[in-house]
């Protein structure tokens, strides 16, 4: 099973938003766990992360097809740590420790969104790995 962590900046302020980050948290029960880790500025982010081997999420990282990120996912081994930066992103000094740099999009997301994405794109990997009809 997968162990995720992510490092983000703020709580989730929005409530339909937490409603859907749950309802991903609950689909991936059993083949994926999620831990938010929450910091309170972009200074305790960086501290928190550069004691991590992490994925940066950045708009002008690597982007990669659904499919192609669940076979990077495959390959990055069962624990992963995602960073997603706040209002400015990530610094430049962050990304270059990151073990790898996705992009989601090369669109602008708040780190908020960002949140739901990813967990989207999580378990969208696990259902291409295990042939499911989720990914048409």
């Amino acid at each position: 099973m997968f162990k995720v962590k992510v490092l983000t900046i703020g709580k989730c302020k929005e409530k339909w938003l937490s409603s859907a980050l749950l309802e991903y948290e609950k689909r991936l029960k059993g083949k994926l766990s999620m831990e938010w880790i929450l910091a309170k500025d972009d200074t305790q982010l960086t501290e928190m992360a550069l004691k991590e081997s992490f994925i940066a999420l950045d708009p002008k990282g690597t982007l990669l097809s659904s499919e192609q990120w669940c076979e990077k996912m495959m390959t990055l081994g069962l624990r992963l740590v995602f960073v997603i930066g706040g209002a400015v992103g990530l610094s430049e000094q962050l990304k270059k420790h990151a073990q790898f740099i996705w992009s989601l999009s090369p669109l602008t997301f708040t780190h908020q969104i960002t949140r739901l994405i990813l967990a989207e794109q999580l378990y969208r990997a696990t259902e291409i790995e295990r042939g499911s009809q989720y990914h048409k």
